[in-house]
């Protein structure tokens, strides 16, 4: 598509860090896959990192002068989902070099990974003209929400507000049919989803029941603070996250260390992962399971559960993709404690555990975990 623009003077490629420069060094870099493809047609190509455009002034001047100086310049956002945050200092960059572009593309195999609110800023990259519409006007044209409030020691109040369903979707069809094209994968392979649960230690389970008792009984938590019950969660997790139980589980099903991916959480887990499994390729959700192409590794390990569904979804394009001759296999560990039910619940129902948590009481979750 880029190839067929006439007299492209500059290509600005941005997608996650990961992708443009790997860690590990065993894996091919998104410019690496470009020119096994045959290249862009123009000498003059930029590829950046989104969280190097969030946190470098440098790197945002570097482009917006390139876009400045260039007569027909052509921008890819890949894994656009990066952009979906409006009050992001990444979004509202990557806007702004939108309004420098005629030609624009994003790219993204699951492009909505929380709510329907995640495609207004995409679209407004592409063109603002597209939906026409604050981002306000759109929550209010096409999404149904409650907003709860709680009150606690007497006087003070806690409101948030969330989305319970969606409307006018035939309309907002008609709007960005046209700018949308979809891919569907035709592959003669196919995906394997395996569970399997394991049991916790008696005293991880000691250590998970102290820290949950020790949260839920602050009054802090009457006010459903996102952020206290995450920090609760992700200690309840990370005190289990290396259980023995899950390496002998994963050892067992293994069959080429070479030829699989590990998902981790924590650093703890992911340290000893590469320390028993050295010939995997063990990644973070957040930074691994984005743009990579992993077709050379058709097997998968989900060795920390994850409330993000979208990290799941994304992780599984990075083998399951063009050019794949393997059955792809995918091994999910589920522990026994209401924390890894929650996780698995939440995934089936495609909401992360922030929306799941406004709708709740302390004493429901005390006793869901």
């Amino acid at each position: 598509m880029v190839n067929a623009v006439p007299e492209i003077d500059l290509v600005v490629w941005i997608a996650p860090l990961s992708s443009i420069k790997p860690k590990d060094h065993r894996l091919p870099s998104i410019k690496e896959e470009i020119e096994k493809w045959g290249g862009f047609n123009c000498q003059n190509i930029i590829y950046k990192g989104i969280e190097t455009i969030q946190s470098s002034d440098r790197a945002y001047l570097e482009i917006y002068n390139a876009l400045q100086s260039s007569v027909t310049p052509f921008i890819i956002v890949d894994e656009s989902i990066k952009i979906k945050n409006f009050d992001a200092k990444r979004t509202k960059r990557v806007l702004e070099f939108g309004k420098m572009a005629e030609y624009k593309l994003i790219l993204n195999g699951e492009p909505i990974t929380k709510d329907l609110l995640d495609i207004w800023a995409q679209f407004n990259f592409l063109d603002p003209e597209i939906l026409n519409m604050s981002l306000a006007e759109f929550k209010n044209t096409f999404c149904k929400y409650t907003t709860v409030t709680k009150r606690f020691s007497g006087f003070k109040e806690y409101s948030k507000t969330f989305i319970t369903g969606y409307e006018n979707i035939d309309y907002l069809y008609s709007l960005i049919g046209e700018y949308v094209f979809e891919c569907d994968l035709e592959l003669n392979v196919k995906q394997i989803f395996e569970t399997e649960k394991y049991e916790l230690s008696e005293e991880e389970k000691e250590s998970y029941n102290f820290i949950k008792e020790n949260y839920l009984d602050n009054e802090k938590l009457l006010m459903m603070n996102n952020n206290i019950f995450l920090e609760m969660t992700q200690k309840m997790q990370h005190g289990y996250c290396c259980s023995k139980k899950k390496f002998e589980i994963v050892s067992n099903w293994i069959t080429d260390e070479s030829k699989t991916i590990i998902f981790t959480k924590y650093i703890a887990s992911a340290e000893e992962c590469k320390k028993r499994f050295p010939k995997s390729t063990v990644l973070n959700y957040k930074t691994g399971s984005l743009s990579l192409n992993l077709q050379e590794l058709p097997n998968t390990v989900y060795f920390d559960g994850t409330f993000d569904w979208g990290d799941v979804i994304q992780s599984q394009h990075r083998n399951y993709r063009t050019g794949q001759e393997n059955d792809c296999r995918y091994l999910k560990l589920i522990g026994n404690v209401g924390l890894e039910s929650l996780i698995e619940k939440n995934n089936e129902k495609k909401i992360g555990i922030s929306e799941y948590l406004k709708k709740i009481s302390k004493e429901q979750l005390k006793e869901i975990l």
